[in-house]
């Protein structure tokens, strides 16, 4: 609306006077300022104030003494001296009559017929009349505007366009308003102003003469406007009016700029004030409003926002190029501000090699400014987003100045390398930037430029996270042809969704992977690059362990010969918690790199699985013992990350036999007596109480523990570490004296020795370990069970016998597989002149029923009789694990050696699998039903139980079984203690038959074929 340049607008000095009713600053406003502000203050002075207090009578007496001397003043007055409710009733008739069927066409009751021209009329009229003319003008208007369905028109009424009386009109606008604002609403009123000459300068004085309705007048105009304004005439003068506005009360502009996004309508004007704003906000090394409000629209999460502004910037691009477009001048701002930060000796022109002064030619593509590189960075992003989202086509200049700025070359900071990334993303995001060969060599020799100067960056940033990283991970995906993999990475770096085809990616991959990273030369650096040092998922960004990964996945080191295992295992011992997400399959694909070649062609191409003296340092400290005092210098996340690493690694091992056999190919497997050095049970009690911070580990180690060791996961035990991990536990914890942590392992043995004459000793310290809490009772372990034989003397309490129990249950949960072999050695019965053989772990396995072979005197002594069930139990399971391992670990091999030596022969059948598996299901089932008739024949009373005194027969009283008579009179099984001779049925022949019972029913619930064979 260029047709109100040359009038004077109500100033914001003026309009902040008038809202805060500063007599002082109003006195200071010049005449013609002044007269733009006559009918508000005219009627401050002339009506009856709400406010009677001292102040505003001398403020009154200001105001009067500052009309006086203004001509104006006396025609406002006389104005104001006009009858309005009559002038009312004769405009609500008017109204009415305009709004009957052809009623527009007839007699005005407020204007009689005009003898002259409206503006002639307007000047010989009095006061009332000219009250009259304008009113039914504004009416006329305000009634087309409502029946217009929202189309534009504009009014052309000789009232508003004549300059001799915009004043006078002015003031009779604003008195009419104010005396009659039912009739004449704010909103209304400023919506008829557009649709006139003029307007925006009425609707400004309008609104500075009532300077409440600032607020009111703008959601107005904002809500009823148009979705994109610079579409239709009607957008424009509306954006134009609320623009003014703004002008007039720049403190509101930012808050009318968030109505305008809350309503989606007006895109223009958003970008207009915050044009404005930027004007008035000139910080050279602050990201500018503009830049911050544009991308906030285009890369926030609100998607309506982000359509409608990217259908303004769509829209704007159609029409021709208009220095009056809102867009295009936010274009020319945006250029201003990229040049202003770019080096000043930037060109696209490039050294030739034959130059003397190469280096020093080149020197010259650096500079970027430190304080510039964070505005750099958002400018980048920006243009991102307008071009990936918004659809911006860039001009031939936007398009040389953004190469510029991208090839530039930051100074070694985190926002450096910020800034680096994200250029190089936009290369790859927009390959169409770089279009004649100058531009490719210069993009080519600032990538030759990153590469070289990687390493330096990285340490003098103080960042794990640099764009070596993302360079080597582009380069490998280059070179496996996974543009879709690029695209995501390019669109995760740069924080937005942009639709890139990878088709576009073509003369980007032919630079890559011939001119500056060759697949070898990528093994080659991958292998050198640091590991991340306490990686955890708080390091953010793309690490040197994205790249490791991507190329196990390809076989390249393998493929190339670069041993990779040290890198693993030194990224696997810089671990902290939260567990970073890459770490689980980076393990993954390592163990597959490792057992399965890379192609049938050549099995030996695999990678070298990590040493056995490796992860035995990584445990040294946890096996127990007074080591168990020595902390290791490994973390917890480590630990767990090697057992995960061996349980994965045995697992792939049976799972990938029969590739591996077909192969002639046989990876070694870890041995038993690694594993047997390793605290599982502990570290899996650690990962519970860190489940939150290991994401999926704590899960994934369940699963191997229950397919390879399921003896560790008896629910008995799960059932039983609720107990001694409860809440009760840890309130006796709490109760536990300083004293009480005194007592050693000596203390214990001497106490031991001690009984059955004196059992008081031990029973203070057995109580006392019983609130230590499972990893502080470790040390005690071997102690406790290398004496728990002596228990078995006559004499003993039973209070003992229970606390001892207990505290073996205790230690079950952290040491279960090391606690049982020292349990069954120490229970095997003592015979003179007899050594001892010492059992293995293997051999428990491959013989559960060892377990049974214990001192006879454990048979009547419920305590231990249910440490050794709960043993039994549990080398039950794991033998049955030991064997379907072993079958599977053997069988495929067995069978591809003699396929190998059967060839040429006929008639062999193959039957050695069948024969096999049928072998491993008998010896179970032998196992098992051995089992039961064991416990069964341990159920039956001896002789002296059986006399005629007692009166507990058992629960199996009535079963006859050989065994009952092959018992040894004594047999070296207690007296069976007072509560038996009693014949009471508290006796401990009952209490063990309760035990095996319950044992048994579990067994035949699990496998009722048990119960089938033992019947037979």
């Amino acid at each position: 609306m260029s047709e109100s340049a040359g009038l004077q607008f109500v100033s914001p000095y003026a309009f902040e006077a008038m809202q805060k009713v500063d007599v002082v600053r109003l006195a200071a406003l010049s005449d013609p300022e002044l007269r733009l502000l006559l009918p508000c203050l005219v009627r401050m002075a002339l009506c009856a104030p709400a406010d009677q207090s001292h102040t505003w009578a001398q403020d009154k007496k200001l105001i009067l003494r500052l009309l006086s001397g203004v001509e104006a003043v006396n025609s406002i007055v006389a104005l104001l001296s006009v009858d309005f409710h009559a002038l009312e009733q004769d405009a609500r008739k008017e109204q009415q009559l305009r709004h009957k069927p052809g009623g527009s066409n007839g007699e005005s009751i407020l204007v009689s017929q005009l003898q002259h021209g409206l503006t002639l009329e307007f000047e010989h009229s009095d006061p009332l009349r000219r009250l009259r003319l304008a009113l039914s003008e504004l009416l006329a208007i305000m009634n087309k505007v409502s029946d217009s369905n929202g189309e534009f028109f504009l009014k052309s009424s000789e009232l508003f366009k004549s300059p001799v009386y915009l004043e006078e009109v002015a003031d009779v606008l604003c008195i009419l308003q104010a005396e009659l604002p039912s009739l004449l609403p704010m909103i209304v009123v400023a919506e008829a102003l557009l649709h006139v000459r003029n307007g925006e300068w009425f609707l400004c004085l309008l609104v500075a003469n009532v300077p409440d309705s600032f607020n009111e007048v703008c959601r107005g105009l904002i809500k009823n406007g148009e979705r994109q304004d610079e579409e239709s005439v009607g957008g424009r003068r509306r954006t134009e009016a609320l623009r003014q506005l703004c002008q007039m009360n720049p403190s509101q502009a930012l808050n009318i700029r968030a109505m305008v996004v809350e309503e989606c309508h007006l895109p223009g004007l958003g970008v207009a004030l915050t044009l404005d704003h930027t004007k008035t906000d000139t910080t050279d090394d602050a990201v500018s409003p503009l830049v911050s409000f544009v991308s906030g629209l285009l890369l926030g999460t609100n998607a309506k926002v982000r359509t409608w502004f990217g259908m303004f910037i769509r829209n704007g691009q159609q029409r021709k190029r208009e220095s009056s477009s809102v867009l295009w001048q936010m274009r020319r701002q945006l250029l201003l501000e990229l040049v202003a930060i770019l080096p000043r000796s930037r060109s696209t022109h490039v050294p030739n090699d034959s130059d003397g002064d190469t280096e020093q030619a080149m020197s010259g593509y650096s500079g970027l400014r430190e304080e510039y590189v964070v505005k750099a960075s958002a400018l980048l992003r920006l243009y991102c987003a307008l071009m990936g989202i918004a659809g911006l086509r860039p001009t031939d200049e936007e398009a040389e100045q953004l190469l510029q700025l991208m090839t530039s070359r930051p100074p070694a900071t985190p926002a450096g390398v910020r800034f680096v990334s994200l250029s190089f993303c936009k290369l790859l995001a927009f390959p169409t930037l770089v279009s004649t060969p100058e531009q490719e060599q210069l993009m080519v020799m600032w990538l030759s430029w990153m590469i070289k100067e990687e390493e330096y960056f990285e340490s003098a940033a103080g960042v794990s996270a640099s764009f070596g990283e993302m360079l080597l991970l582009v380069a490998m995906y280059f070179h496996s042809n996974q543009l879709s993999a690029i695209i995501e990475l390019v669109c995760s770096t740069l924080g937005m969704k942009i639709a890139i085809k990878p088709s576009s990616l073509s003369k980007m991959k032919t630079i890559f992977t011939q001119e500056i990273f060759t697949e070898q030369v990528v093994t080659a650096h991958a292998v050198r690059v640091p590991v991340t040092s306490n990686l955890s998922a708080n390091i953010t960004g793309f690490l040197p362990i994205h790249c490791i990964y991507q190329l196990l996945r390809s076989r390249a080191f393998t493929k190339y010969k670069v041993s990779i295992k040290d890198w693993i295992f030194k990224q696997l011992c810089e671990t902290s918690t939260p567990l970073h997400t890459q770490l689980l399959p980076l393990i993954d694909v390592y163990i597959n790199s490792v057992l399965t070649p890379a192609s049938k062609a050549s099995p030996e191409a695999t990678n070298q699985p990590i040493t056995e003296q490796e992860i035995l340092n990584v445990f040294q400290g946890l096996s127990g013992g007074d080591s168990s005092r020595v902390r290791s210098r490994y973390s917890i996340t480590t630990q767990l990350l090697v057992l995960y690493y061996i349980l994965s690694y045995e697992e792939a091992l049976l799972v990938n036999t029969k590739s591996l056999a077909l192969m002639q190919k046989k990876p070694k497997s870890y041995s038993a007596a690694l594993m047997d050095q390793i605290p599982i049970k502990y570290l899996i009690r650690q990962a519970q109480g860190l489940q939150q911070e290991l994401g999926g580990l704590h899960s994934a180690l369940l699963r191997l523990l229950a397919t390879n060791y399921p003896h560790l996961c008896m629910v008995e035990d799960w059932i039983c570490e609720e107990e001694i991990t409860g809440t009760l536990p840890l309130l006796r914890r709490m109760l536990l004296t300083s004293s009480a942590r005194k007592y050693s392992q000596q203390q214990l043995q001497e106490a031991f020795q001690m009984v059955p004459s004196s059992s008081a000793q031990l029973m203070r310290i057995l109580e006392h370990l019983t609130l230590l809490s499972a990893s502080d009772l470790i040390p005690y372990a071997e102690v406790l069970v290398s004496n728990i034989s002596l228990l078995l003397n006559e004499g003993v309490s039973r209070r003992i016998l229970q606390t001892v129990n207990k505290l073996w249950m205790v230690l079950n949960t952290v040491m279960p597989r090391r606690l049982w072999v020292m349990t069954v050695n120490a229970l095997q019965p003592s015979v003179e002149l007899v050594r001892q053989q010492k059992y293995t772990q293997n051999d428990l396995m491959i013989d559960p029923l060892i377990v049974l072979r214990c001192d006879q005197r454990i048979y009547r002594c419920p305590p231990l009789m249910d440490i050794t069930l709960h043993m039994l139990n549990g080398y039950l399971l794991a033998s049955k694990a030991y064997l379907n391992s072993h079958l599977k670990e053997t069988s495929d091999f067995d069978r591809q050696t003699q396929t190998i030596s059967n060839l040429g022969l006929s008639g062999q059948p193959d039957t050695p699998e069948v024969t096999r598996e049928e072998l491993k299901n008998a010896l179970l089932a032998a196992q098992d039903s051995a089992a039961v008739q064991i416990l069964l024949e341990i159920c039956l009373p001896t002789s002296e139980e059986r006399g005629p005194a007692s009166g507990a027969g058992g629960l199996l009283k009535s079963i006859q079984h050989p065994a009952a008579k092959q018992e040894e009179p004594g047999g070296g099984l207690p007296e069976g203690g007072s509560a038996d001779k009693q014949g009471g049925l508290l006796s401990n022949l009952r209490e063990v038959q309760c035990l095996i019972c319950c044992l048994l029913h579990q067994m035949f619930i699990a496998d009722p074929n048990i119960a089938k064979l033992v019947h037979f």
